[in-house]
């Protein structure tokens, strides 16, 4: 199978035609082998525009939403990017295409020692990774440029708005299925705004925050 050859397809059909057009994004999404990140038996779908599962009741998201998700966070190469919610590795891996340093976590052990071997086999050097609540897991290397979350909260959790830097952006999916996926940006120390981008379909997000 041409994977070089669907992945191109991927781009140009799936992203670049709906409006995606950042070349940092793009040349990440062109880069990296999504087939790795996704189990033999889904091979033939892995670069279709639909999620799949990953086990343990999670997707790895649909190649356009990561695009998305990852266009409205204005990236840029210096940047230290905190990610909520590792999954397989995908996500993490094209954010790691564009910036200088991704803290990630991810909270189910099987999924974050999956993703620990993705990420090492494709030779990352840029990439933290703990298996652990991302709502806290990192927050010794906080405030952070930007924050990336691939579950949803049913609120928007302060411990992260905290995390973030003045100036900084957050993509956050919040409430209940289907849920609204957020751009948060902090102004001051007290201010955000809110922008809605869209309405998606994000498993739950689970540890400390489904107590708040």
């Amino acid at each position: 199978m041409n994977y070089l050859k669907l992945r191109e397809l991927m781009v140009s059909q799936q992203i670049e035609k709906r409006g995606i057009k950042n070349k940092a994004v793009l040349r990440a999404m062109r880069h990296v082998p999504r087939h790795l990140f996704t189990a033999n038996k889904y091979l033939n779908e892995v670069y279709c525009d639909y999620p799949l599962p990953i086990g343990f009741k999670q997707t790895i998201s649909r190649p356009y939403l990561v695009a998305l998700m990852t266009d409205r966070l204005r990236l840029e190469s210096h940047h230290k990017v905190l990610e909520v919610g590792t999954g397989c590795g995908y996500q993490t891996a094209v954010l790691a295409e564009i910036v200088k340093d991704v803290y990630t976590a991810e909270i189910i052990p099987q999924l974050a020692e999956r993703a620990n071997k993705n990420l090492h086999q494709l030779g990352y050097e840029n990439i933290h990774n703990k298996q652990g609540d991302g709502l806290t897991s990192w927050e010794g290397k906080a405030p952070f440029d930007r924050i990336i979350v691939t579950a949803a909260p049913h609120k928007l959790p302060q411990a992260l708005v905290k995390q973030l830097k003045i100036n900084g952006y957050m993509i956050i999916p919040v409430g209940l299925y289907p849920q609204i996926l957020y751009r948060i940006f902090r102004k001051s120390e007290q201010q955000i705004e809110q922008q809605i981008i869209s309405h998606v379909a994000f498993v739950p997000m689970t540890g400390a925050v489904a107590k708040l």
